[in-house]
């Protein structure tokens, strides 16, 4: 099998995810992948005709967001039409995976030259999906439209699942609370001390005009203390109504486990922050790289994916690690960094527990509590700072996964060169 290597790694930066406030909120999502996919084109002095395939992730594909971005936004980019495009869902885990599948190509000897990553514009779908569940068009949540899908695996709110695995593995809102401030902590002393600098390009309105070129979501200066006075955020959203049933999204969790009380724990400071962003990988062949003087950054040590409970549906990062530590021929602790999504607070603090996991070896930067969870580009973002990271420490390997709707995890190693 051959090796599959990454060149290069850019990303925007996180915009606060919202219609009016956030300083990307009036772009459209291709600008936005096409701003990562020049960036990777002109910083690698690539041929884009070379490019074999461009593979993207988009999570919420509707209305400006659907259309095969990865094809368009590469077009928009100004890429050579040679250059084939494709975009996939993976929920949470869609760029994630898209890099993987981008690696696979490599590694099996079909393609050479991939470019892959993701987007996601949270001012857009927020803003969009609230039209739509006005117009009747889009009702509650996964599986709300499919009742016999319902009845055999009930799939409940994210945040209200978030909430029972914490009750369910006995997580405090103290331990969350810490957990979410930590966060914003390291992300802060990043910002200040450029650990980003060498990833992010700075994101431009067509007539030339700066829209950003910094983080514009963390609160670096957040407490434990400050945390602890918040209201937990999914504790109404748990007594609605989930279904034509009657069922709420608690119900929906204690159909599967009638034992468990759930108590709202979650609240902004603890759960993934809304933004919008995009990022994308550029990798190669062996043969190829060394053909056309690129600098090889990292390989592909191993990939998997793995399916979870859907109920619990934020439960799959710990096998998932499991499952590639194995296929890679490593252990927890040949792992010197390890990047896992905060889509909420309990995800990783789970993680951690069940890995044994050194505290500071996960999320050294901050994560997506404080810098936000861009959904479909998300799993290329944390790719990129993993390696950024490698590179910093001169750590040797890095692992990357995250928990994905309908109870997924994909999962990634990748050795620094």
């Amino acid at each position: 099998m051959a090796d599959a290597f990454i060149i290069d790694a850019v990303r925007t930066p996180r915009s606060i995810g919202k219609v009016g406030k956030g300083a990307l909120s009036a772009m459209l999502p291709q600008h936005l992948a096409a701003t990562v996919l020049k960036a990777i084109k002109d910083r690698n002095n690539i041929d884009t005709a070379d490019v074999d395939d461009v593979i993207w992730g988009v999570s919420a594909q509707f209305g400006a967001q659907a259309g095969d971005m990865g094809r368009m936004a590469a077009l928009d980019a100004g890429y050579d039409v040679k250059a084939s495009g494709m975009t996939l869902d993976r929920f949470c885990g869609s760029g994630l995976t898209a890099v993987n599948l981008a690696a696979a190509n490599i590694m099996a000897g079909m393609e050479d030259l991939v470019v892959a990553g993701g987007t996601e514009m949270l001012s857009y779908i927020n803003s969009y999906g609230a039209e739509l569940r006005a117009s009747g068009l889009q009702k509650g949540g996964l599986g709300s439209n499919n009742p016999r899908l319902q009845a055999k695996y009930p799939q409940s709110n994210q945040g209200v699942a978030a909430d029972a695995i914490a009750a369910i593995a006995g997580i405090t809102r103290e331990d969350i609370d810490k957990l979410g401030a930590e966060s914003q902590r390291r992300a802060g002393i990043a910002i200040k001390e450029g650990r980003f600098a060498k990833s992010t390009v700075p994101v431009y309105d067509e007539d030339g005009t700066l829209l950003l070129d910094h983080e514009e979501f963390p609160r670096p200066g957040t407490t434990i203390e400050a945390l602890a006075q918040l209201k937990p955020a999914f504790e109404a959203i748990a007594d609605m109504p989930a279904d034509a049933e009657g069922n709420t999204f608690k119900g929906l969790v204690n159909k599967v486990y009638p034992d468990v009380e759930i108590k709202a724990l979650h609240h902004a400071g603890t759960s993934s922050g809304v933004v919008d962003g995009a990022a994308a990988l550029l990798l190669a062949s062996a043969d190829y790289a060394d053909k056309h003087g690129l600098k090889k950054r990292a390989r592909v040590v191993a990939t998997a994916n793995m399916g979870g409970d859907p109920t619990l549906m934020l439960d799959a990062p710990v096998p998932a690690a499991q499952k590639v530590l194995k296929r890679a021929g490593l252990t927890v602790a040949d792992i010197d960094v390890f990047e896992v999504n905060e889509a909420f607070a309990v995800v990783v603090e789970k993680f951690i527990r069940e890995l044994g996991i050194d505290r500071e070896k996960i999320n050294i930067n901050g994560g997506a509590i404080a810098l936000g969870h861009p959904i479909g580009a998300s799993g290329a973002v944390l790719i990129g700072t993993a390696l950024d990271e490698l590179e910093r420490s001169g750590g040797r390997y890095a692992l990357i996964t995250m928990c994905a709707a309908g109870g997924m995890a994909p999962a990634i190693i990748i050795e620094r060169v």
